[in-house]
């Protein structure tokens, strides 16, 4: 029978270890979404009790059809983040406090308001009251060099989605006059520049949150006021090294900005 505590304990051990990812096997594997799910929170409280902290939010993962299509779902999923991670910006991170650190450009929500098990099931038009904040964010993925072509999807519900880090920017600007599902973004990132609009992600940051909301509903967990949500890439991930540089703007909202160090 699958142990959700034990798989916790191998992939604590694994993070300790710095050992590249594998795929979870045998009896580590769980059987389905909702036994990874049991074994995530397994490990999110193996590092609460480590001192790591307490969670303040949650990150979506597999937000492209692409990557989604690797993975063989046809549906995000979801990890923890802790206080501890989130920096404000501007921001430095070392490198060498990563295996591999992948960076995604995000907008980060912050909830005014819980989302109750009361109010699903949620919709982008019923979540947009609680959100107190909307704010151009990174977040830091430790992949721990994974190789993605071997990745299944309740190996990544188990370690957390591999979230490493945040970082959140500046609000210059009100989401509210913004429409979120085609608001221009622009990364720039050393001597390059990449443009793309926040619609990358399931179409709307909004319609990430509802589907987040509906997800922790079912689990017994729901949002509550001010908590993060890091709502999935506009982008295409990178991986930084020492000496990289970024700006993500978003426009009519503000940027963040991120250098890594060795």
């Amino acid at each position: 029978m699958f142990d959700p505590s034990k798989t916790a304990a191998f992939l604590a051990a694994e993070h300790a270890a710095r050992k590249r990812f594998e795929p979870l096997t045998g009896d580590l594997l769980p059987p389905d979404q909702s036994a990874a799910y049991a074994a995530g929170r397994a490990l999110v409280a193996l590092w609460r009790a480590s001192g790591k902290g307490e969670v303040v939010g949650y990150k979506i993962a597999l937000t492209s059809k692409a990557v989604q299509d690797l993975v063989g779902v046809a549906e995000p999923c979801a990890g923890s983040i802790f206080g501890s991670v989130v920096q404000d910006s501007p921001a430095r991170i070392s490198r060498a406090d990563y295996v591999r650190v992948g960076l995604e450009f995000e907008i980060c929500l912050r909830l005014g308001r819980d989302l109750p098990g009361l109010g699903a099931p949620y919709t982008a038009e019923t979540v947009r009251d609680a959100i107190e904040a909307a704010i151009p964010a990174f977040e830091m993925v430790e992949d721990r060099n994974s190789d993605y072509s071997k990745l299944n999807v309740e190996s990544l519900i188990a370690d957390n989605a591999w979230n490493g880090a945040v970082v959140l920017g500046d609000v210059t600007g009100d989401w509210r006059t913004l429409d979120l599902s085609r608001t221009p973004v622009r990364l720039t990132y050393n001597d390059e520049v990449e443009t793309a609009d926040t619609g990358a992600a399931l179409g709307n940051p909004l319609t990430a949150l509802a589907w987040l909301a509906n997800l922790l509903v079912a689990q017994g967990r729901p949002l509550q006021a001010g908590m993060i949500v890091m709502t999935g890439s506009s982008m295409k991930t990178r991986f930084g090294e020492a000496g990289d540089r970024m700006r993500y703007e978003v426009e009519g909202l503000g940027s963040v900005d991120l250098e890594i160090t060795t």
